[in-house]
């Protein structure tokens, strides 16, 4: 499609990264201090040269085509705070981000409004949310499959990568992590995961170096979406040990990419297997690999987000 122009806010810096590999030009509005939702171009990402920064107090100078909100906080305040009206009645697009918190099954989506497009990242989040009037696309996370890193596995521990996962508690499952350490072999990586011992928020590319000599990533959380870091370590040849909830089991075949149930004894006796045996290890990675490059890929990715916004825009 032709070139757009699109405002969205930085909400979450792996997606964004993802989102921005698109052949448009994204304004990312920015404050003094760079506050939640107006970090711009920061953090660790090699950002590419379509991604603008623009001073929140010129957005509304900007001539754009579309409006991409990811939180109830660009919804509902930010864009009363720096578009201006007629900015305002562009088309909308509403990028969910997260699973329904106040109720899983019986929680109406807070945007409920037929003139603005609702994207969910997962299949599960669109069946558990209450969507109401709002039209509704399916986009499932996008990630760039290295060439020049892959999986080798000679460290005989798992890795865990999950953001504030002590603030985030037992949705995070920070307890299903403790617990599981106590027995097998295992580090953490993330934003304050100095906390409780781990390697702390490392750059994007450094991470994804480090994590290839691991022998296997495990995902203790209960509760969010598909988380990217997953998907990440699918694409680097990482074999997945996951709780099955939410898209996991979608994602990660059970004994085909990895191992996946909610049985805690299962998943520890998973772990000493990849331990215990490399071969396997080898086997499930690949496998994880090729899902990532088949379901993940960044070329589908940006082929449904451009669905979206044809759609958006009324051209499909």
């Amino acid at each position: 499609m032709h070139r757009l122009k699109i405002l969205t806010w930085h909400v979450h810096g792996s997606y964004l990264y993802y989102l921005v590999q698109a052949p448009h030009d994204f304004f990312l509005p920015v404050r003094p201090g760079r506050p939640e939702g107006y970090g711009g171009r920061s953090g660790h990402f090699p950002w590419p040269d379509n991604v603008h920064d623009v001073p929140a107090d010129r957005v509304r100078e900007l001539d754009v085509d579309l409006v991409l909100f990811q939180s109830t906080r660009n919804f509902f305040v930010d864009q009363f705070e720096i578009l201006t009206p007629a900015q305002r009645e562009l088309p909308r697009v509403y990028l969910e981000h997260n699973t329904p918190r106040v109720h899983p099954t019986d929680t109406r989506h807070p945007v409920d409004d037929p003139r603005v497009l609702l994207v969910h990242c997962s299949y599960f989040n669109a069946l558990m949310w209450d969507s109401g009037r709002s039209p509704v696309m399916i986009v499932p996370h996008g990630v760039i499959v290295p060439d020049d890193l892959t999986w080798t596995g000679e460290l005989e521990r798992g890795i865990t990568v999950v953001n504030d996962i002590q603030r985030r508690g037992r949705l995070a499952g920070v307890d299903v992590f403790l617990a599981t350490r106590e027995r097998i072999p295992l580090d953490l990586a993330g934003m304050g995961s100095e906390r409780l011992g781990g390697l702390g928020d490392l750059p994007h590319r450094e991470l994804h170096r480090i994590e290839t000599s691991y022998r296997f990533f495990f995902n203790p959380i209960r509760y969010t979406s598909m988380p990217l870091a997953v998907i990440e370590a699918m694409a680097l040849g990482l074999p997945i040990v996951a709780l099955a909830t939410t898209e996991l089991p979608r994602a990660v075949p059970h004994g085909e990419a990895g191992f996946v149930t909610n049985s805690l004894d299962e998943l520890a006796d998973g772990m000493r297997r990849l331990l215990a045996d490399r071969e396997t290890a080898a086997r499930l990675g690949r496998r994880a690999r090729e899902i990532a490059r088949e379901m993940f890929g960044i070329e589908r990715f940006v082929r449904d987000w451009d669905a979206v916004y044809r759609r958006a825009l009324g051209e499909e």
